[in-house]
Order: C-alpha cells, then structure tokens, then sequence
C-alpha cells in the first residue's frame, strides 16, 4: 500500500508523485508509524529496462539531460573495431544519426542530446584521434579545437572524464602512456586551457557536473589499486571529499550523472577481481550512499542524464574479455526521500 497522508487533515494523495509535500508530516497507515517527507538525501529509485541500442558495443562516449534525451558515440564492436556510430534514444528507442568524424572508442562527453562534446579518446587506427574533440549540433559532428596535452603514441591515450556543456566545459582524470595523470583542462567555448591539478592523479574515474566552474570526480585507477576517492571541483581548486562505498574503474561520463551537489555513480570494474559492477551509488553533497543496483553488471556503457533521471546504455558484462551488450537501463528517482519518524 502506498504511503498516504491521512494524519490531521492533509488530503488523501499518494507522496510518490508529490515533491510539494517536502517538509510535510503524515501518518502511515500500513506501517502505524509517523512520516517526514525530506528534500535530499539518497534518491528512492530504481533501474528499469530500456530499449535496445542498434549497435552492441562498450568503451562508448554519452550525453544528454534525462533518460528519455540521451547520446551514444563511437566505442568498440566485438568485431573488434572501433566505431564513429553516433545513436539517439527518446525514451523509447535507439536511433541511429551522424556519424563522429573519426572512428575512436574511450571518448568524454558532456552536454545534451542536442548540444554536446565528444573529447579526446583512441583509436587502435588511428593515433591522431586520441586528442581530438568534436562539437554535436543535434545533426552533425564539427570538429573543434584538440586538447592541450593530447597523446603522441600509440600506447599514449587520453581515457579521460568529461563534463558541462558545449560552452562550458572540464577534462580530467587521464590515462597517459598507462600511467594516471592529475591534469585538468577548461573548455570555454572556442579552446582549452589546462588550469589545477586533482590531489590525487588517477585514471578511468567519473566525472559529473554542469559547467567548467562546479565539478564532482569519483573512483578510477591509480595503479595499481583502483580508488575510492571523491574531489569537488569550485572553478579553480579541487578538494577532497567523502571517499565512494566501492572503489572501481568507472570509464568517464559513462559511469555517473549530476552535479557536485547530488550524484548517481553507478556500474564501472571492480579490480581485484575483474569483474564487471552493478553497483549505484547516490551522492548528496557530503556523503555517499548504496542505492538499487543495475539489472545487469556491466562497464563501459554510454551514461547521460541526472541523478534523479539517468540512462546506462550497452557496455560490456566480463572483465577483460568481450560481453558486449546492447541493452538499456533508465534510472528514475523521486527528488526527495520518506523519512520515518521516532518519539521518546
């Protein structure tokens, strides 16, 4: 039975669907017990099954505003090949739009379904890719001005994080010649600018938030240990903060959604052992909490949205080897949370 306030004369109406009860208490007749409906904390949420991307494929970039707005692009087919494959999905269904200008896999993102940064990445075929960005106009791919510090070999990639908007934007958490790196860079619109390192120099980690000037930065690779280390950005410093439940490898913007101020991390690689996670983690400004978990364990999928409405596309099922997937999981929570009440 759903929560119902019927305690000293509010109406009859169901909480699930009304954030204006925020601060309200009601009498929960199933439980017998006092309630408080609470702004922040842990998302109530829940994973649900999506529809099927076009293309099975992981190491994909993402973006978009909401599970039902979201972009996939490029990544790695169990061919295996890397792609230029560029997917939009509405809610419903995958399809497919134009293609990235390059083939390349381990790609950033950041922005919208309509507006967004495809940056850095590699390519096995390519090595000029691995510096290059690209501009989504919601149609067509543009390429625009290359990282900083891009790779100069084959074995040199730029696996990092990406977040913001195509105006206003940050880099960071690297992977250089298999060694994790502290850099961040700064997008404002027409180039990148390197501006302060994190504390703590990783790899493979998520990276979340709206602008170039408010960032959050969780989990990665330090080699060899993977880290549950958790840094806000405010526009010119980073800080550390609440370390995540689980440290693992979490694969850029493919990984988490939201800002600095409330967080989904969710899937990502647990090493040791290697394996692929279904675990979601909800951050609330100062700490992190165990949500639901995904249907499925995976890394590597195409994320986008926030955290109270977040998408997890394809990705892959093993550690190392290919399980590549196509499937999709949206994630829906309410904005605020039930509390129960105790008397002494």
């Amino acid at each position: 039975m759903a929560d119902l306030k019927t305690f000293s004369g509010f109406p009859v109406q169901n909480l699930s669907s009304d954030s204006t009860s925020v601060g309200q208490i009601y009498y929960n007749t199933t439980s017998g017990q006092f309630k408080a409906v609470k702004q922040g904390g842990a998302p109530i949420g829940t994973w649900s099954s999506g529809g099927n991307m076009n293309t099975a494929r992981f190491l994909t970039g993402g973006a978009g505003s909401s599970n039902s707005a979201a972009l996939a692009f490029g990544g790695r087919t169990p061919a295996p090949a890397d792609v230029a494959l560029t997917e939009n999905y509405n809610g419903t269904a995958w399809t497919e739009v134009g293609d990235l200008p390059a083939v390349k896999s381990y790609a950033a993102g950041a922005g919208t379904s309509t507006a967004a940064l495809s940056i850095g990445g590699s390519s096995p075929a390519v090595t000029a890719t691995s510096g290059k960005s690209e501009s989504w106009n919601g149609s067509s791919w543009t390429e625009i001005t290359a990282l900083g510090r891009g790779p100069t070999s084959p074995q040199s990639t730029t696996y990092g994080s990406g977040s913001g908007s195509t105006t206003s934007a940050l880099f960071y958490a690297s992977d250089e010649a298999s060694s994790a790196n502290a850099r961040t860079e700064s997008w404002n619109g027409s180039s990148w600018t390197e501006v302060a390192d994190q504390n703590t120099a990783r790899s493979y980690a998520a990276g979340v938030g709206t602008s170039n000037s408010s960032a959050l930065l969780a989990g990665g690779l330090i080699y060899p240990p993977v880290s549950a280390n958790t840094e806000i950005w405010n526009g010119s410093a980073w800080t550390e903060v609440g370390d995540q439940n689980q440290g693992r490898l979490l694969y850029n913007t493919s990984s988490g959604q939201g800002s600095a101020t409330s967080a989904l991390i969710y899937s990502g690689r647990l090493y040791p052992p290697n394996a692929s996670s279904a675990l979601t983690e909800s951050w609330d400004g100062t700490s992190w909490t165990e949500v639901n978990d995904l249907s499925t364990a995976r890394r590597a999928g195409s994320g986008g949205g926030t955290a109270t409405s977040a998408i997890l596309g394809g990705g892959s099922t093993s550690g190392s080897s290919p399980g590549h997937v196509a499937t999709t999981e949206e994630w829906t929570a309410a904005a605020f949370e039930v509390k129960t009440l105790t008397t002494s």
